[in-house]
């Protein structure tokens, strides 16, 4: 059976013959360590560097290839995600005007001041000239119906070539153009304030984006992927942002409805969400996601009891710590390994994968160890 079958068999929590393995997104020093030369592939730094050079087919090829590199050299990851790829500019695109003010710090065309973080491997906006502030929203600005454009083609270059050349026999858990289950409105209002200060703007948003992203489906997933990825964080580790109650009055109805779409083109539906989400977990299987991702390390997500009490509705992919893998030995990595193998795989509904990413700063020797150790343990569960 191949990894792309195991896959799918798990996640419809059928029988299969054994515990799958898959990243959410590796970062690029490990990436680096495996393939043995430089890449772009999620180095955030240096790819926004290289688009505003005008090197964005270099950069493509790069992703292209030493992804490939890199799953047919670890050889035991059943899943590719699109994260380890990019959706680009076109083919031909105008490169934009920048200017360097510091080693880290960059101003675009409008004004806006870039920062680099070498600690985050990230590039965030810092500042925002006022002319560029959103004005507070109306239910106006979010009338329908929607009229979406359809991309060049080169867009998706990556993500074709991924398809090509991994698809075969892994499971490809690709795009979609999005998930708005939550709403953060632009202006002084944004964010929860939205829920309670302009209740009906953030239904008519959530109407918009809805209908908005199901007709840009029609080209976002790809021909050959298995699985639409969702990612949207609701929760902090004590919690979801919004009560139970709320998520059920706002956020509900938009999520079932992106859920069916993407369904009714005979995908899977997965879901990376950050956080302490049980309150909400009911609610996403309603919703009709298959497998959660993102099991944090916290009391509350463990995998033992995500299982008793959701197991027979839910598949749940995490179960190593992101924490040992950053800060352990890799003898803890290997006992963190069994114990989410000891604990998750019993009854199936499970792929084992790290609390959220292999990120940057991972000691190599402990990624080294949790492959080993999944490949001794693999077929024993």
């Amino acid at each position: 059976m191949t990894s792309k079958e195991c896959v799918r068999r798990v996640i419809n929590r059928e029988p299969a013959p054994y515990v799958p393995l898959g990243f959410y997104v590796v970062d690029y020093d490990t990436v680096e360590s495996v393939i043995g030369h430089e890449t772009f592939v999620r180095n955030k730094i240096k790819q926004q560097l290289a688009l505003w050079d005008g090197r964005r087919d270099e950069m493509a090829e790069s992703l292209k290839k030493d992804t490939v590199e890199f799953f047919q050299k670890i050889d035991c990851c059943d899943i590719v995600t699109f994260k380890e790829a990019a959706i680009l500019p076109p083919k031909g695109y105008t490169a934009p005007k920048i200017k360097k003010l510091t080693d880290t710090t960059w101003e675009d065309e409008q004004g806006r001041i870039w920062q680099a973080s070498e600690t985050t491997n990230d590039m965030s906006v810092v500042h925002v000239p006022d002319a560029l502030r959103y004005a507070e929203p109306t239910i106006e600005d979010y009338a329908l119906p929607v009229a979406v454009p359809k991309p060049d083609p080169s867009v998706f270059e990556v993500c074709d070539y991924l398809i090509e050349h991994l698809g075969r026999d892994r499971y490809i858990a690709g795009t979609s153009c999005g998930l708005t289950a939550m709403v953060d409105l632009p202006g002084e209002s944004g964010g929860l304030l939205g829920y309670y200060l302009m209740p009906d703007v953030v239904c008519a948003a959530a109407q918009y984006w809805t209908e908005w992203q199901n007709q840009a489906d029609a080209w976002s997933i790809r021909p050959g992927q298995d699985a639409v990825f969702f990612e949207q964080d609701m929760a902090a580790s004590k919690g979801p942002m919004i009560s139970p109650e709320l998520f059920r009055e706002f956020c509900f109805g938009p999520m079932k409805a992106r859920v069916e779409h993407v369904r009714s083109y005979d995908r899977q539906a997965i879901l990376h969400n950050c956080g302490n989400n049980r309150p909400l977990m009911d609610q996403f299987i309603e919703a009709g996601i298959q497998c959660y991702q993102s099991l944090q390390t916290i009391p509350d997500m463990e995998i033992g009891g995500l299982k008793r009490d959701f197991g027979d509705r839910l598949t749940f992919w995490g179960g190593i710590s992101l924490e040992v893998l950053l800060t352990g030995a890799p003898e803890d990595c290997r006992k963190n390994v069994r114990h989410a193998m000891e604990t998750g795989a019993p009854g199936g509904g499970f792929i084992l994968g790290p609390s959220h990413s292999i990120a940057k700063g991972t000691r190599y020797e402990n990624f080294m160890a949790v492959l080993d150790e999944y490949v001794f343990l693999r077929d024993r569960f």
